[in-house]
């Protein structure tokens, strides 16, 4: 299946259970005076707004690439994670300043009933989690992994709105509705915190994970020709790749054998790795000066390599 169709149905499944879980939980906060609940209500609301905004990125993060976008439209996801993530920083205050500001009021005790709310609606955040996280880790969507990780944070939360329920109604400690409310909104701000640094983190070309540069490595130096990789750089754009690779030849082979062999490693790249959107490499001849390399540990200063050929296409 295409990776972008399975991440917009799971972005669609998350719109609809946390409109629903939201819409509940709101209801039952404002009916059975939990502040706790109806904080988690507004978390449940923006949940779906976050699911809303992937879904547009990832719509728009498909098109190909234009005139105007050599690269294409992926970074629009990382730049709709980014806004979501200042979002949910700002929502997460404001339920903190609300929570403590409120927290010697005197009002009445949250209902029995709102911890049925609560305790349901963790117990489907839970299962959404584990449905969304399994697309994300098929299709390699960070921003997707990060909802679901939203959506496990959430059933967390409504975990302590029921304890907190339970101790302001039962134990007599009618403060502890308002702390379970601060700690989902300590929650919120974990998951926004987290969210602004990854997708920051896409925007300027955080070199990929070690695993995937190995990979390519190694699917680089099985094509025939290739002697050595000797500059490696793979930026995110969105659910996809783009790699740039240096590769070593015989210096002593014709411009056409550097653009076979170019094409080859193009080719076998996208072919066995599927989030692999585009490689550009460049060839160089053999038994050069010795140039500093982009590894998995680290990304030392580039150093100008050898005239080469460039292959683009």
């Amino acid at each position: 299946m295409n990776p972008y169709r399975e991440s917009r149905r799971a972005a669609l499944w998350g719109i609809g259970v946390s409109l629903a879980l939201g819409a509940v939980k709101l209801i039952g906060g404002l009916l059975g005076h939990s502040l706790a609940l109806k904080s988690d209500a507004v978390h449940s609301l923006v949940d779906a707004a976050i699911s809303a905004a992937l879904l547009a990125a990832l719509v728009v993060a498909q098109r190909p690439a234009d005139r105007e976008h050599p690269y294409g439209h992926g970074r629009l996801e990382a730049i709709a994670g980014a806004g979501v993530a200042l979002v949910l920083l700002a929502l997460a205050a404001a339920i903190a300043y609300e929570s403590l500001s409120t927290i010697a009021v005197r009002h009445a005790p949250p209902a029995a009933f709102t911890m049925l709310i609560a305790g349901g609606g963790a117990f489907f955040q839970e299962l959404l989690y584990r449905y969304v996280s399994r697309v994300a880790r098929r299709t390699g969507s960070t921003a997707l992994l990060a909802t679901a990780w939203d959506y496990r944070l959430d059933a967390l939360g409504g975990i302590g709105v029921l304890i907190g329920v339970a101790m302001a109604k039962w134990a007599g400690w009618p403060w502890a509705d308002h702390v379970a409310a601060v700690l989902i909104a300590g929650t919120v701000l974990w998951i926004g915190g987290g969210l602004l640094w990854e997708n920051v983190q896409s925007l300027i070309d955080r070199q990929a994970d070690p695993e995937l540069l190995r990979r390519v490595r190694a699917e680089t130096a099985a094509v025939p020709g290739v002697l050595a990789v000797e500059k490696l750089r793979v930026r995110r754009m969105g659910i996809e790749y783009v790699v740039e690779i240096h590769i070593e030849v015989d210096e002593t082979i014709s411009v056409r054998g550097g653009h076979d062999i170019a094409h080859a490693v193009k080719d076998r790249l996208m072919g066995r790795i599927p989030s692999i959107s585009d490689v550009v490499v460049h060839v160089e001849p053999s038994g050069g000066a010795t140039i500093p390399t982009w590894t998995e540990a680290k990304s030392p200063g580039v150093a100008e390599g050898h005239p080469g050929v460039r292959e683009s296409s």
